[in-house]
């Protein structure tokens, strides 16, 4: 990260797990600019500022999140470059000043570990993996708890053929070209991956719902792992997904030699049930977006026995354990 330390000063790099509830950012990234929107990194960096470090403080961010996805765990890696005859902070006092000077309430820094000056936090990980949440029986968004509004996507159909979704899941597995599943711009050089799980299950039932209300809605859980993905490849797995509960598809037209074709099908047919087949990759497509019910992905990382615990949502970046130094 840039030239190397001045004469006489101390840089250390650091691993640096955090969480946040997105609905109020433009996503993780740092938004550059006048613009009015805010990433979540504008406000690790702004509190990185009270450290005083020699070389402003840039947090290089694991895992991308969109405007309005939550983070379980989210990580990365920073350099903090003190004055001649500081020491490096310790991992826990990094934690605390952090937490200390951070001006969001939404935002919360885990835990910190001291790694090599070669580490890097984005190509380090060896696992990711984002969970979405469905909720079924709910004809209107506005009819949904306001405790559940930005943690599912709002199904207005009242069934899900869920076996249906499950084997369609597993034709998605291994390693296959996602490229009919990333958006426009995406900056990956080969669209190939590996996906390692694909999961629908039941959610609990929510405790933030009235038990009157609980009786009509039921919450799914969509899960996805890989070592990474493709922009926005998994809100559109998302999307075939569920038009395979519906009954849009069927779960054999799931398969690799023919993504591109199912996509293109789902998106020009004019409806499906009570939920059209345009309005289902829309909504995939803006899981962000307030107010529109979309799918919300959440990160929970997977870090050995250096993984912070939690509830879902969340994203798991998994990352081999990280060598810790002791502050000198």
């Amino acid at each position: 990260m840039g030239s190397g330390p001045a004469a006489g000063t101390v840089r250390a790099r650091y691993l640096v797990y955090f969480q946040y509830l997105g609905t109020d950012f433009n996503g993780v990234a740092a938004v550059r600019g006048a613009q009015r929107a805010v990433g979540v990194q504008n406000y690790l960096e702004e509190a990185a500022e009270k450290l005083k470090s020699v070389v402003p403080v840039k947090f290089v961010i694991s895992s991308r999140t969109d405007a309005g996805v939550h983070a379980l765990s989210n990580a990365a890696h920073l350099d903090v470059q003190r004055r001649s005859g500081q020491p490096p902070f310790s991992p826990e006092v990094l934690t605390q000043a952090l937490n200390t000077h951070l001006k969001h309430p939404a935002i919360r820094v885990l835990q910190a570990f001291r790694v090599h000056s070669d580490f890097h936090a984005r190509y380090a990980a060896t696992s990711r993996t984002y969970l979405y949440r469905l909720a079924t029986g709910c004809p209107r968004h506005d009819q949904l708890s306001v405790f559940e509004r930005n943690r599912c996507w709002a199904l207005r159909a009242d069934y899900l053929d869920v076996a249906a979704m499950q084997e369609a899941a597993q034709h998605l597995l291994g390693t296959h070209d996602f490229s009919a599943f990333q958006s426009a711009g995406s900056p990956s050089a080969s669209s190939v991956r590996t996906l390692r799980r694909a999961s629908v299950s039941p959610d609990p039932a929510s405790p933030f719902v009235l038990p009157q209300e609980s009786r009509r809605l039921r919450f799914w859980t969509l899960e996805f792992e890989s070592q990474s993905f493709l922009y926005r490849q998994v809100r559109r797995m998302t999307a075939i997904l569920v038009a395979v509960g519906l009954g849009t598809l069927t779960p054999t037209e799931v398969k690799p030699g023919s993504l591109l074709e199912i996509f293109v099908a789902v998106l020009s047919q004019p409806s499906c049930r009570s939920n059209s087949r345009e309005s289902i990759l829309r909504s995939a497509g803006k899981p962000g977006a307030r107010g529109q019910g979309g799918p919300r992905s959440a990160r929970r990382p997977q870090a050995g026995d250096q993984r912070p615990k939690g509830r879902r949502p969340g994203v798991r970046c998994g990352f081999p354990r990280p060598r810790c130094h002791s502050p000198s």
